[in-house]
């Protein structure tokens, strides 16, 4: 093998902007991150739907319609001959 190709291994502390901090294995010995899964929202359950055009409330509109249309069956007319 060659040698000193390779690039120098650290062990890197990884800081987040919440102050969450932890330890990885990378070329660089520190790294620093704005967002982690302590303060991200989808991991602390904080996640909220931004709706700014009402399109969740149409959908929740089509959905209960097709629900109705789903438990009221409309009789079919015999064909003519």
């Amino acid at each position: 093998m060659k040698q000193d190709i390779h690039p120098k291994y650290y062990e890197a502390k990884v800081k987040c902007a919440c102050g969450h901090t932890w330890t990885v294995g990378s070329t660089v010995p520190e790294i620093s991150t704005s967002i982690c899964s302590s303060c991200h929202p989808f991991y602390t359950g904080t996640e909220k739907i931004v709706d700014t055009r009402g399109r969740v409330d149409k959908f929740k509109k089509r959905l209960e319609k097709s629900d109705q249309k789903k438990t009221t069956k409309t009789v079919k007319k015999p064909r003519k001959k």
